[in-house]
């Protein structure tokens, strides 16, 4: 999901949780009625409630349907429309790696932008768009892991920083 979509990931949850629309107000400290806008789509979820409701339900499609609000879209969309099971996602996801893999042999990396003939920039917009495709399978996989066994979507990003900065890969 994506810009517009925070609403109605919240809704879908709720509906998977079986929770109310006013469990929901009590989180994010607003009326119920202003839930029922934002599933709806006639309300924008602000960044306050989007912090609240994320980390309360540690969803990974919330959290996914925030970023994309936030973002203007510009984040890995949740997938609607395909099979979810753990082991689908993981074929889908090795095959898109692959794809990266692939490409990533033919692209002529060392070149700077302006040194790249068309036909060249023509495949670097392919390895960038198999590389956002990636993207999305391992969104997707690390959200359906999460789900399936358990896992704080939250922690397992926290944890992944710690891990990034005790590395110096981030001050």
């Amino acid at each position: 999901m994506s810009i517009g979509q925070f609403g109605p990931a919240l809704q879908d949850l709720l509906k998977k949780k079986g929770e109310t629309r006013n469990a929901v107000g009590r989180v994010a400290h607003v009326d119920a009625s202003l839930i029922g806008k934002i599933a709806n789509g006639s309300r924008k979820p602000s960044k306050e409630l989007m912090r609240s409701t994320t980390e309360h339900y540690d969803d990974g499609q919330l959290f996914i349907a925030a970023a994309g609000e936030v973002t203007g879209g510009a984040f890995a969309p949740w997938l609607d429309n395909v099979d979810l099971h753990r082991a689908s996602v993981l074929f889908k996801t090795v095959e898109e790696m692959r794809e990266v893999l692939v490409l990533s042999a033919e692209v002529p990396i060392s070149k700077t932008a302006d040194q790249l003939t068309e036909s060249e920039r023509q495949n670097m917009k392919r390895l960038l768009m198999e590389t956002v495709e990636a993207i999305t399978a391992l969104t997707h996989f690390a959200a359906v892991l999460c789900k399936e066994y358990s896992f704080s979507w939250l922690a397992t990003w926290k944890e992944h920083r710690a891990d990034l900065k005790a590395k110096k890969y981030m001050k």
